[in-house]
């Protein structure tokens, strides 16, 4: 039997023995005739069942109450732990982000060495070739001028001298 199901029985059977139960020629329409002894033993069996049913429901609740806070802090560690892990994948999210930022500062800072180190190769190339272009004009001039004065101090060629170089 289910909780409550026997005391329930039990009032349902007082109340048959005070519904079937004759009524006083003198009394009204409320009053009946009961026999004493069978109510008393009807109660006394509710008292008797009483105390168990009381211990049964309360142990009832007692688990319901103990199932509801296993689930609550089941509850509570699964939250705890979906937040944990968005922590960490936020934290990995923004780890990740700062790495991309680092990674394109660090590419814009090589591509202007980059540029730079072009730039002043290309500077120092163009000043070291200017100097030798201007090295090489003025021994051109320097030859040219030895060629004028050989040309100016020598005097008759022997042409079968000549000494084809």
């Amino acid at each position: 039997m289910q909780p409550g199901e026997e005391i329930e029985s039990l009032v349902n059977e007082l109340e048959q023995m005070v519904s079937e139960a004759k009524t006083p020629l003198t009394g009204g329409g409320q009053k009946k005739i009961v026999d004493a002894q069978d109510i008393y033993e009807i109660l006394d069996e509710i008292r008797r069942i009483f105390p168990q049913e009381f211990s049964d429901a309360r142990r009832i609740v007692k688990e319901e109450h103990e199932t509801l806070e296993r689930a609550q802090q089941q509850a509570d560690a699964i939250i705890a732990d979906a937040q944990q892990q968005a922590m960490v994948l936020a934290g990995d999210q923004e780890i990740v982000r700062l790495s991309q930022l680092q990674a394109e500062q660090i590419r814009d800072q090589a591509q202007q060495y980059e540029r730079d180190t072009r730039y002043n190769a290309e500077e120092y190339a163009d000043t070291v070739l200017a100097h030798l272009e201007d090295n090489l004009k003025s021994i051109a001039n320097s030859v040219t001028r030895v060629r004028q004065t050989l040309n100016e101090n020598a005097g008759p060629r022997n042409t079968t001298n000549n000494v084809a170089w």
